[in-house]
């Protein structure tokens, strides 16, 4: 088991702060979030790795719905070589949310869901190198010579964590085969509620805390999936989201218990925290702290 945390908020020397911090403590990783309009989450990944050596560096999540695939693979292989082979990249449909849809209209699941599995695509094709060419609903490219970057340090590409959102009850789950296909899962335990009879399979409405069974349950369905997929399960990573203090998420049993389930690695999520200067003093308290193992 690896341990991580999620800062809530902060600037990018803030942010890269806490990460020399966090790497100085013994943690594993440190994540930030991508926000439509906000502190740019990978300028923000770089100023923290050209401060680090060891601590790995991510976002939990990006919204890959609403980003060009040539832009993330650009920013995210920068951050890669900048940090030496140290990124991950956590991938969702995004909640919408007011800070959305002040500049984008919504979509609707199915449009988003099928703008990340096509940005997936093309994110790692263009990271595998040329000649690329890809001929979606929503993206295209073509093979192109034109002032190409370097390789990420990452091969073929970073590693991408995709939300994986579990319904009870439901045979197929096209969000968990959708996170077969990568390098690892963030699962999501959703109960579907009356008015969301009709959403699509993607993902449903009603998250519901974790609990070991089920999400023994989830780790087992893409187990079995990259099984059937013809893909290693070694290697493959499955996140947890916690919150040790019992504020943001109240999970059972220890992270020992959630290593035994499945887990790879536990992130600390401390959404809670208030977004003020004393706020900002207890995250740093709680990276000094250490992780909870």
């Amino acid at each position: 088991m690896r341990y991580g945390f999620v800062v809530p908020f902060a600037d990018e020397r803030q942010f890269a702060d806490l990460a020399v911090l966090g790497e100085e403590c013994g943690w594993d990783g440190v994540f930030t979030w991508e926000a439509v309009f906000g502190v740019d989450a990978w300028v923000t990944l770089g100023a923290a790795a050209m401060a680090t050596d060891r601590i790995r560096l991510g976002t939990l999540l990006t919204p890959v719905s609403r980003i060009r695939p040539w832009d993330l693979a650009s920013r995210v292989a920068s951050v890669d070589r900048v940090s030496r082979g140290r990124v991950v990249l956590s991938a969702g449909l995004g909640a919408v949310h007011e800070g959305w849809t002040a500049f984008e209209a919504d979509e609707g699941r199915a449009v988003r869901a099928q703008k990340v599995d096509e940005c997936l695509e093309v994110y790692a094709g263009l990271l595998a190198g040329q000649p690329f060419s890809f001929d979606g609903r929503h993206y295209r490219a073509r093979p192109t010579d034109f002032n190409l970057p370097p390789p990420p340090v990452q091969r073929p590409h970073p590693p991408v964590w995709v939300v994986g959102a579990f319904v009870p009850g439901r045979a197929r789950q096209p969000s968990l085969e959708r996170a077969a296909r990568w390098e690892g899962l963030l699962p999501s335990i959703v109960r579907p509620v009356p008015s969301a009879a009709e959403a699509p399979a993607d993902v449903g409405d009603g998250s519901a805390p974790y609990d070991l069974e089920s999400f023994a349950e989830v780790v087992g369905r893409v187990r079995a999936l990259r099984q059937e997929q013809g893909r290693r399960w070694d290697g493959y990573d499955v996140v947890v989201e916690g919150d040790s203090t019992g504020e943001f998420v109240r999970l059972e049993g220890r992270p020992a218990d959630w290593e035994a389930a499945g887990a790879t690695w536990w992130v600390e999520s401390w959404w809670t925290v208030p977004p003020a200067e004393e706020g900002l003093a207890e995250v740093r308290r709680r990276v000094a702290a250490g992780p909870p193992a």
